[in-house]
């Protein structure tokens, strides 16, 4: 089909996530045909450096020969079979290889396929396990979380979300949770001076989480940077807090690690950087090296031996998914793993993260940047119409969309969250090609913010 043909079609027949169609359908869609490495490349043969990993699951780069090599050699053996009252050594191995690498005391391993199903996993598992305890605890029918929340697009994850422009219209679906103040530096939920504060939303979460505890089934939250609110990235130390708070409430602490994990924040995994040891790990994204869906929902040997028993008790988990544990995603999954090793992506992050930081100040510069806000490799740079007031642009003006597909003239692939330009590069990407998208970056928000 002729490229011109595909773009009609592509307007005749679809419906694109999270997209506004109306303006979606005011100009021609860019169509990715092929890629390389840390490019795209679309069916006029026009190049795009990968500004967002593909949605924030791409690690390694697109096309890397280990991984390819191992979905090629699974294709050979097997490409589906259920998880379900069967196994598979890729599923099996893989798990082994999550637990070694997952903070202590994670020793369960339960496969979905996104991470909105890995976090819905999660909350089942928790409320559930409160029913077969012994004895049985069925006060616990609250949940936790973090205002400006986002846990995915699932009726459980989206009730402990927190975003109301894309959580607000279901509200009548959804079962009712406990919002604590979100860390939010730039936009203080109580109006005080960061470098002063003494973290007063730590402090009003623990007092809201220690008035419930007798109800609350679990807490949940996205360790250290809150991705889809515009990369709010919490200050330090307040992870440690909350996880402490809930191992002194009893509260089953949920770390969503979706977004954070597999290198984003510089390490593995972002609870690491804290010391933090949940009892529920959420996975997803980066699992795979950006090849094919895949999730897992990690948890303690004391959540699952609540499960455990005759069957007529009926403590068996009645969830999951047709294609959970995928062997072609597990094989790319434990490719993606070697690659990790093999080519030093987490023992290189530091001097990438750093030139990031130092690149980074400039922006601070332009006249409508109100904030960047970075964690490893995970960045939001605000947009406003005047940051000194902390005022935005009007909703209508779509900023941020402006710069993103400035951004995409200059050949870099980025994607805001409204006025928030959301970069997110591999973990694996060289400095030169981290320079070329930040200067994208820059060169679009002057262009679209100063004329």
């Amino acid at each position: 089909m002729h490229s011109g043909d595909l773009e009609r079609t592509d307007l005749e027949v679809l419906w694109h996530p999270f997209t506004q169609m109306l303006e979606w359908e005011a100009e021609p869609p860019l169509l990715v045909e092929r890629a390389e490495g840390m490019e795209l490349i679309d069916v006029e043969g026009n190049r795009y450096l990968d500004g967002v990993s593909s949605l924030w699951v791409n690690v390694h780069g697109h096309r890397h020969p280990k991984i390819d090599a191992a979905v090629q050699a699974q294709l050979g053996k097997v490409a589906h079979s259920t998880f379900l009252g069967l196994s598979h050594p890729p599923g099996v191995r893989l798990a082994q290889r999550l637990l070694a690498l997952a903070p202590r005391g994670l020793s369960r391993v339960f496969y979905s396929d996104n991470g909105s199903t890995a976090c819905e996993a999660a909350l089942k598992m928790a409320f559930q396990s409160w029913r077969q305890t012994d004895p049985p605890d069925r006060n616990r029918t609250l949940f936790a979380g973090l205002k400006q929340g986002y846990h995915g697009d699932t009726v459980g994850s989206v009730s402990v979300g927190g975003i109301d422009l894309f959580h607000g219209t279901y509200k009548p679906l959804l079962f009712d949770t406990i919002a604590l103040p979100c860390p939010d530096c730039h936009r203080c939920p109580f109006d005080l001076d960061p470098g002063r504060c003494d973290m007063a939303c730590a402090d009003a979460a623990e007092e809201e989480l220690e008035r419930n505890a007798s109800k609350i089934a679990a807490f949940i939250m996205e360790p250290l940077v809150q991705g889809a609110a515009g990369m709010i990235v919490h200050p330090e130390g307040f992870l440690r807090r909350m996880a402490k708070a809930c191992t002194r409430l009893g509260i089953p602490f949920i770390a969503d690690e979706v977004a954070t994990g597999f290198g984003r924040t510089g390490t593995m995994f972002a609870v690491e950087q804290e010391g933090v040891e949940p009892d529920f790990m959420a996975v997803a994204k980066g699992i795979t090296g950006g090849y094919l869906p895949l999730a897992a929902t990690l948890t303690t040997e004391t959540i699952f031996r609540t499960f455990r028993g005759p069957y007529a008790e009926k403590k068996t988990f009645f969830h999951g998914h047709t294609y959970s544990g995928n062997p072609l995603a597990s094989a790319a999954a434990l490719a993606n793993l070697d690659v990790f090793e093999e080519e030093g992506t987490l023992s290189k992050a530091p001097g990438k993260i750093a030139f990031l930081e130092r690149e980074l100040k400039r922006f601070l510069d332009l006249g409508h940047v109100g904030d960047v806000r970075q964690k490893g490799f995970m960045i939001g740079i605000e947009l406003e119409a005047d940051p000194q007031a902390r005022k935005p642009f009007p909703l209508e003006s779509r900023i941020g969309a402006l710069a993103c597909r400035a951004a995409r003239k200059r050949g870099v692939i980025l994607r805001p969250l409204g006025d928030v330009v959301v970069v997110m590069p591999p973990p694996a990407m060289t400095e030169k090609d981290l320079g070329r998208v930040l200067d994208a970056a820059y060169e679009s928000i002057r262009e679209v913010t100063e004329g």
